[in-house]
């Protein structure tokens, strides 16, 4: 799923950032609000994680934002304020769940799964298409049988795919997911990772509709 963290703290950032791209989510990083609202105004995110202090403001004033926009995107606070006061100020703004600094990033990993699910951000967490069976929540996938070990970059674009299949993912989507992961993008990064993908889980699974992007079909 594709996440958007706004927490200015270096550190912390960078620590939830690695761990959440090394279980295959794709995340946009951003350190204050202006940038939080521009992410949020070009991208829809399955999850937001959002720091309350930040340097040009406060968070629950993008929280309220987002829901006057109508983003129903789940929202999970992380600040080192632990007054239950500052909790219901968080959850009565829209928030659909509170952590507090420090805390363990297995457990962060944990309430972003449950808020998703909830939502309904996550899909029916086992799929299958055939001999093609794909976990989401695990993101384990079989191949008439055999695991494929997928790196977080494929399982982005396999996600996506997964989204609608038999859809159109257009190829700017799926560039935006790369991107997310800090990488540069080429001018044939889509088609390198659509490649990669396509001799783990099967060539004829991943149809190009040309010019436009992909479609993942049943075999």
């Amino acid at each position: 799923m594709r996440i958007l963290l706004v927490e200015d703290d270096k550190m912390i950032g960078e620590a939830v950032r690695e761990h959440l791209i090394s279980g295959g989510n794709a995340v946009d990083w951003v350190r204050n609000l202006a940038d939080a609202e521009a992410a949020a105004r070009s991208v829809h995110y399955a999850v937001v994680l959002l720091d309350l202090q930040l340097p040009d403001g406060s968070g629950i004033d993008f929280l309220k934002q987002l829901r006057s926009n109508q983003d129903a995107a789940p929202v999970i606070i992380l600040t080192a304020r632990d007054q239950i006061s500052d909790r219901i100020d968080g959850l009565n703004a829209g928030a659909d769940d509170y952590l507090v600094k420090p805390f363990n990033l297995g457990e962060l990993e944990a309430r972003i799964n449950a808020v998703s699910r909830r939502s309904g951000a996550t899909p029916q967490p086992i799929v299958k298409m055939g001999t093609l069976e794909i976990d989401r929540s695990s993101h384990r996938v079989l191949v008439d049988g055999a695991p494929a070990e997928l790196t977080g970059r494929e399982w982005a674009v396999l996600d996506l795919l997964l989204v609608r299949p038999g859809a159109v993912v257009p190829k700017e989507r799926i560039e935006e997911a790369l991107y997310a992961f800090g990488s540069e993008i080429e001018s044939n990064t889509v088609e390198v990772y659509v490649s990669r993908l396509r001799k783990k889980i099967g060539k004829e699974r991943i149809k190009t509709a040309r010019g436009l992007g992909y479609t993942l079909e049943e075999k």
